[in-house]
């Protein structure tokens, strides 16, 4: 099942990242701050967490979050699952909620950014198998010979809300109250 990820995860979902064996110590320890954030501020801010749990244990989460300053464009932060179910459809599932949610909130389109270094060769395939497209390399963006890959995928213009009821619109002769 996925769920809203609950403050209390934090304990699990720390560890989780760390033992994939791909994120680096210090971004570990940034996963600890954003957590604590999102908590704090910015779960407030639209930024969302979902957690799959199966038979009351944790297998993986992601976190993304709207950009600012843009019209309707998403990120996804973090996205794991524990390396013993790792190729085993859990990351697609929690993927394809991520991406779904973003369309419900009217988002137009999900960017990820990952490491070129070998040690992320299987994730720079899952977003390939689930069609995200390369959008672009950023060279030594996160040190000499660790380039920034960017996947996106774009989700296509929503249908266009229908406009108010004329019962529901304001008269333009209208006072100011």
């Amino acid at each position: 099942m996925i769920r809203p990820t609950a403050a209390a995860d934090t304990e699990a979902l720390v560890p989780l990242a760390q033992e994939t064996g791909v994120f680096k110590p210090h971004e570990i320890r940034a996963l600890r701050e954003v957590l604590d954030d999102y908590f704090s501020t910015n779960q407030k801010l639209g930024h969302r967490c979902v957690t799959f749990e199966q038979s009351g244990q944790i297998l993986g989460f992601a976190y993304y979050a709207p950009a600012a300053m843009t019209d309707r464009t998403w990120y996804l932060y973090w996205i794991a699952v524990t390396r013993q179910t790792q190729a085993r459809g859990i990351g697609g599932k929690l993927l394809k909620f991520v991406e779904e949610d973003i369309q419900r909130a009217g988002g137009r389109v999900l960017f990820i950014e990952t490491s070129s270094l070998p040690t992320y060769n299987l994730t720079r395939k899952f977003y390939i198998k689930h069609a995200y497209e390369h959008a672009a390399t950023l060279a030594g963006y996160y040190a000499d010979g660790d380039d920034m890959i960017v996947f996106r995928k774009h989700f296509g213009t929503p249908q266009q809300q229908p406009a108010p009821s004329a019962s529901a619109s304001i008269p333009a002769n209208a006072a100011p109250t």
